[in-house]
């Protein structure tokens, strides 16, 4: 099995700073994609960002040049540093990995952290 862990939500003024981490445990093998998703609340879920193996992202518009998606892979985790947040930047985050092992994948989500930015 795999465990998959965030930490860093809370509540936050319009502009502060945030760090989402997110740790994989267990049988955390054969990792390619990580990222990011989240849900407001009345919202489908959404990407935020995501990194691949080789550390290349990829943002949704909204967060682009506010967001930086980061992984080390050593220690199978990945963060999200937010910048200028929004108070429509307000949901649910979940992390998400995906592994390859031969030819299946498998997608593991974390159960998420809430983000209320005030105004």
């Amino acid at each position: 099995q795999v465990q998959v862990v965030e930490s860093g939500g809370g509540l936050v003024q319009a502009g502060d700073s945030l760090v989402l981490s997110c740790v994989a445990s267990g049988d955390a093998i054969c990792i390619t994609a990580m990222g990011w998703y989240r849900q407001a609340l009345g919202k489908t879920r959404e990407l935020v960002a995501d990194i691949t193996s080789g550390s290349s992202p990829t943002y949704a518009d909204a967060v682009k040049g506010r967001f930086t998606i980061s992984r080390d892979n050593a220690k199978n985790t990945v963060y999200l540093q937010m910048n200028n947040l929004k108070t429509e930047d307000t949901a649910i985050y979940y992390c998400n990995l995906n592994r390859l092992l031969g030819t299946a994948s498998y997608s593991h989500w974390g159960q998420g952290t809430q983000i209320t930015v005030s105004s």
